[in-house]
């Protein structure tokens, strides 16, 4: 994950100094992309917990067939 951000925020520099267009139009280039993976991450994170719970729900249920 952390590799994942160090390269957002390197693409985000670079976009910035090599960008041919107006800097608003490039920055709001960018906050909308970084918004796109905010969106992603958050999504991801959120299968992941849903992931786990479901895991833990089921050892919970194994745990207590054993009993």
């Amino acid at each position: 994950m952390l590799g994942v951000l160090a390269g957002v925020a390197a693409g985000a520099l670079l976009g910035i100094l090599f960008a041919p267009e107006k800097g608003t139009v490039t920055r709001g280039k960018i906050l909308k992309k970084g918004e796109d993976y905010v969106d992603e991450l958050k999504d991801k994170f959120s299968e992941f917990i849903d992931t786990v719970t479901e895991k833990f729900e089921a050892g919970k249920k194994d745990e207590a067939k054993a009993e």
